[in-house]
């Protein structure tokens, strides 16, 4: 099994440090390994001392109350040095009790075959009583024991150490995807974008006067520039509202289904749960729906750029009125040519005063720093490398909500995390919350290649 190792010990002091709150989000995953091992104890009955048995359980519940909080803790890491400090400990723990786990399957196997070799043979000893008591069996008993009692009380620490943290357990299972978006959007909160939304509104209640059909609109730009915020405002404004008989929204995302995206339209449109399965009974239901009515659609985050996916998926759009419109929030610029009867909106950054009143709106909850001028260069330079990225900014004021204090703000200006070679730095921020949201097997799989020096290329599969 390929274990997870001490990020110092593997990379540059640089990028171990960038690094390091990967490793730890990654427990999650690893914990799901150890009960695997624990859900295995049967090949550990050659154990001798009946106390082993009763300490190994006393850890399985132990971690299976911290496993409990590891979300929270996860999360709140970035914002309190304790809790990150808890996570390393607990990191180093899990080692220590899957190599003790591993140190007892090695000796239960090596058991087994001298059992078998010895029935194989004709031998029918009482093996077991001199394997008891034979030097390297009582050497084996008494560095085990040592082990134990140490990982016991370490355990007990750390279990103690999380009621002072305060972490929360679970109420649910985290979703595996990021949230989905919706229709709303709070406007006191939108920065810059007036003139992206007369554009759009421009192309939108546009009337050209023909009869091909229903016009697709795409919006295109990076993750995190404001695609969907964009939307938002113009989905939601009153002038929209008059001028359109129908309006539904649809995150789409990268799981591409046309039977739930058209079944999610239907609903959107009509208000109600359907009860409709197959895709002929929906699209027939949502062609009745939208017969002769001006409509608005909306595919927030579009990914699929199958040409077949799509001719499906609007089929029944094409009996909707004259002037009917469908928006299309995407990156990919391939997507935008399938599906886009218009040509594409491409949105642009912020630029740095707007971007930095984003991040002051959401560290500060105020526009400016009037209130803490203090903090006003370590935000300069913090809004500088967001790029005019909103969501980065955004994320980063979320992370210092609240916190006046100096070193605080000055740890996240001199991150390593800024230094990562990827083409917009600012949009680390964003990557860390979908990174946060990937399920515990996709994460392990993450930082096992975080650890590969960034001029690697493998050659094999991992």
């Amino acid at each position: 099994m390929l274990k997870f190792l001490p990020i110092s010990f593997l990379l540059s002091q640089e990028v171990g440090k960038a690094m390091s709150a990967v490793a730890e989000a990654a427990l999650s995953a690893f914990f799901g390994v150890l009960f695997s091992k624990f859900d295995s104890l049967e090949s550990l009955k050659f154990a001798r001392e009946k106390q082993v048995y009763g300490e190994i359980n006393k850890w399985e519940k132990m971690l299976r109350s911290i496993r409990a909080v590891l979300d929270d803790a996860e999360e709140k890491q970035m914002k309190n040095g304790s809790v990150k400090i808890w996570l390393a400990k607990l990191q180093d723990l899990a080692y220590d009790v899957d190599d003790l786990l591993d140190e007892f399957a090695t000796e239960a196997l090596g058991h087994k075959l001298i059992q078998e070799h010895s029935a194989g043979a004709g031998k029918i000893h009482n093996w077991i009583p001199a394997l008891c008591f034979s030097p390297s069996a009582a050497i084996f008993n008494t560095k085990m024991l040592s082990k134990i009692k140490e990982i016991t009380a370490t355990l007990e620490e750390l279990v103690t150490q999380k009621m002072n943290l305060e972490l929360r357990e679970n109420v649910g299972v985290r979703p595996k995807r990021s949230l989905p978006t919706t229709s709303l959007v709070n406007e006191v909160h939108v920065y810059a974008r007036d003139n992206d939304k007369e554009a759009i509104f421009e192309i939108v209640l546009r009337n050209d006067g023909s009869d091909d059909g229903v016009s697709v609109i795409p919006i295109i730009g990076m993750g995190g520039i404001g695609k969907t915020t964009l939307t938002q405002l113009v989905y939601n404004d009153d002038d929209i509202k008059n001028y359109f008989d129908l309006k539904a929204w649809v995150c789409v995302s990268e799981d591409f289904d046309v039977v739930k995206v058209t079944k999610t339209i239907l609903q959107s449109i009509t208000s109600e749960t359907c009860d409709l399965n197959g895709l002929n009974l929906l699209q027939a239901k949502l062609k009745e729906k939208l017969s002769k009515k001006k409509f608005l659609l909306v595919l927030d985050d579009v990914w699929n750029d199958n040409y077949n996916d799509w001719t499906i998926l609007g089929s029944p759009f094409e009996v909707g009125a004259p002037a009917s419109k469908i928006i299309v929030t995407t990156r990919s610029h391939l997507v935008s040519s399938v599906m886009g009867t218009v040509p594409g909106f491409s949105l642009q950054e912020l630029s740095n005063d707007d971007c930095l009143s984003v991040f002051t709106q959401h560290a500060l909850g105020a526009r400016d720093f009037s209130r803490q001028p203090n903090l006003r260069e370590f935000g300069e330079e913090i809004v500088r490398k967001c790029n005019g990225l909103p969501l980065a900014a955004k994320t980063i004021g979320g992370l210092l909500w609240t916190s006046m204090d100096h070193d605080a703000w000055k740890d996240v200006l001199k991150s390593k995390l800024w230094d990562i070679p990827i083409e917009n730095s600012g949009i680390i921020p964003a990557l860390w919350l979908s990174y946060y949201h990937l399920p515990p097997h996709l994460k392990q799989c993450f930082a096992c290649c975080a650890i590969l020096p960034r001029i690697m290329n493998s050659g094999r599969r991992i």
